[in-house]
């Protein structure tokens, strides 16, 4: 059984990964629009970094221990902003590898690889394995968790190359896997599939925005396979259902007794380069996301008769044996 967990700062105990929010980000950014646009809707890095860390560290101080940021290649990961943005604040953040996209891989991994013009094994077995092996960005953070989507075009050639890289690089290395689904589609059957042909054990992942579904039966097919399920994108409401009704999601299911099985969390960023600054598409500051469980929805829960044992299960010893599983 593994007993430590990469982080920016190094390996921790997962003894020590406390209360833990398993899918959020640091910074959502476009780094093509950036290379191309510097400053693109008023996202400077030296403004941003030091106003990122002081959100991380109100963070910590408000209880969260660890942060896992799900920001692979196509999210705009930047390992060392990262770094930068979370030094000194006591919080633990673990970091991916993967890649993020809803259809297409980006160019040069469409020319070689499995149905491409040149053939060949896939390269992103051998960048992923970089990533968690060596580290990240040619820094020596090494990621701890793997990443990868599937959106509302489905499971293109693309994507599937993408979802079975992660796996084999999983059973290879025992790193775990977070996925992000499409909110109403159900494609965490096709995911745990492909997951299940390439030999990966379900117990070792996260399928991903669990919460935006309201079929219990779903949820629990997910469930019984194996995997863990994300009700990861609490106080989001301009994306539905609303908190109310994610809420009542998670308290029917831990009154069927699958409390151990689900993971809290808010999908949320410190900052982002997305959406213009008028648009107002967060509607919350940053702070105010970021502990939205721990100051609305956990209190809701409780009124509805989750136990403070559940709760500690789904932010606490869930994690920490999600990154212990070996």
């Amino acid at each position: 059984m593994a007993t430590t967990v990469s982080t920016l700062s190094g390996p921790v105990e997962t003894a020590n990964l406390g209360t833990t929010l398993m899918h959020e980000h640091i910074f959502l950014v476009n780094a093509d629009m950036q290379g191309a646009y510097p400053g693109f809707n008023d996202w400077w890095r030296e403004v941003e970094i030091p106003r990122a860390r002081e959100v991380l560290r109100q963070v910590k101080q408000a209880g969260i221990d660890t942060l896992v940021d799900l920001s692979p290649l196509g999210l705009g990961r930047d390992i060392e902003a990262m770094e930068q943005a979370a030094s000194g604040t006591g919080l633990q953040v673990i970091a991916c590898t993967g890649l993020y996209t809803s259809r297409d891989l980006p160019w040069p991994l469409r020319m070689v690889g499995p149905g491409t013009l040149y053939g060949g094994p896939d390269p992103l077995d051998k960048l992923f394995l970089r990533d968690i092996r060596d580290g990240i960005e040619g820094t020596t953070i090494k990621a701890g968790i793997l990443k990868c989507a599937t959106d509302a075009d489905g499971m293109t050639p693309d994507i599937e190359r993408v979802v079975r890289a992660c796996a084999r690089v999983s059973r290879e290395t025992g790193c775990p896997i977070s996925t992000h689904t499409h909110s109403t589609l159900g494609f965490g059957l096709e995911q745990q599939q492909i997951f299940r042909e390439e030999g990966v054990d379900l117990g070792r992942t996260i399928i991903g925005h669990c919460g935006d579904h309201t079929d219990l039966d779903y949820l629990e097919r997910l469930i019984d396979a194996g995997s863990l399920i994300g009700m990861d994108r609490f106080g989001t409401d301009i994306r539905p259902p609303g908190t109310d009704v994610r809420v009542d999601t998670v308290v029917k299911l831990c009154e069927r007794g699958y409390a151990d099985r689900m993971l809290l969390s808010q999908d949320t960023c410190c900052s982002d380069d997305w959406y213009a600054p008028e648009l107002n598409y967060w509607q919350m500051p940053p702070i105010e996301r970021l502990l939205y469980v721990s100051k609305i929805v956990v209190p809701m829960l409780k009124e509805r008769g989750v136990t403070q044992a559940q709760i500690d299960q789904m932010l606490i010893h869930t994690p920490r044996a999600f990154f212990a599983c070996c």
